[in-house]
């Protein structure tokens, strides 16, 4: 009796591993993912160390997971903007929520445009779109027509209005529909008596979510990032968001710097406890963290989005 478990078990083990690799080369995968997920958290955890350095650590031995000493003098220099920064903090989480939204709801109706076969003019704005990946007017006639025409400026609208449409996201979206989307459903909303917008809203987009997810962190990664807009169109202090704040604020560090000698002697003395690297690195963390914790939420429909289609026959 156990000889014929034991050899019932054989196959019933084998057949387990069928259409796996063996146990040591899985082994060896699984060193490999895990090297590399730490090639790709180390740096920044080292620049998170760097950022709590103090500045004669550097200045001794450079940059070290293993500073001299430790030191908070990079964050109590930057909580000296007071009310400024957490202005600034709150100006980009509502440009980059407001943005993406609205930068979202345009790109999906015009993809969802573009994806319907029976659009009269879907080849001319698909070249439309396509054309404007390749040319643009440039900085100065775009400068003109957001501050002059427009009358974009000192408000949330210079910063989201300009980056409201992206062809590359468009693009992206309306290949998403043409995988994913069995146009025999459209057909049997309209047969239900479902109207265009009832249709795109209430039975498109709730199938499209890995699609729009991924497009949405895109474009909420973009807003987040964006201090060039801000420089152009704003000039009062209320509208500046957080990444143009700290923009300002390394460019002003970084002039003292290199201009210590010729400013005086107790502007040098100034400088010398000034910490002018360890502040970089600072602002990185300040910047990366809150878009960091978006990762997670979106994980799942990026995954998804990603491998979409993969399937299909």
């Amino acid at each position: 009796m156990d000889v014929t478990v034991m050899q019932d078990a054989i196959p019933v083990n084998k057949k387990r591993r069928m259409n796996k690799v063996s146990i040591p080369v899985e082994i060896l995968f699984h060193l490999i993912m895990i090297a590399f997920c730490l090639l790709c958290i180390v740096p920044f955890v080292f620049v998170v160390v760097i950022s709590f350095t103090a500045q004669e650590s550097i200045r001794s031995i450079g940059y070290s997971f293993t500073p001299l000493a430790y030191s908070l003098d990079a964050y109590n220099y930057i909580l000296k903007l007071g009310t400024q920064l957490w202005r600034s903090y709150f100006n980009s989480f509502f440009i980059t929520a407001v943005g993406t939204f609205f930068s979202m709801l345009v790109t999906i109706m015009y993809s969802y445009a573009l994806f319907r076969t029976d659009f009269k003019f879907r080849g001319f704005f698909n070249f439309f779109c396509f054309f404007t990946m390749l040319f643009g007017g440039g900085l100065a006639p775009t400068y003109v027509m957001c501050k002059t025409v427009l009358g974009l400026s000192d408000s949330y609208a210079a910063i989201i209005i300009p980056m409201l449409l992206n062809p590359f996201n468009i693009i992206v979206m309306r290949t998403f529909f043409i995988t994913s989307i069995p146009r025999e459903l459209i057909d049997a909303a309209f047969i239900d008596g479902s109207g265009e917008y009832s249709t795109l809203f209430r039975i498109i987009i709730p199938i499209s979510k890995p699609g729009i997810a991924t497009v949405s962190l895109l474009t909420a990664l973009a807003y987040w990032n964006e201090w060039f807009i801000p420089m152009l169109y704003v000039r009062d202090a209320k509208f500046i968001p957080l990444q143009y704040l700290l923009m300002q604020m390394q460019t002003k560090v970084d002039f003292l710097v290199k201009n210590s000698g010729v400013i005086g002697a107790e502007a040098s003395s100034i400088m010398s406890s000034l910490p002018a690297d360890s502040l970089k690195m600072a602002l990185v963390v300040l910047i990366v963290v809150p878009i960091a914790f978006a990762y997670p939420f979106f994980q799942k429909y990026i995954i998804s989005g990603l491998t979409i289609g993969s399937v299909k026959g």
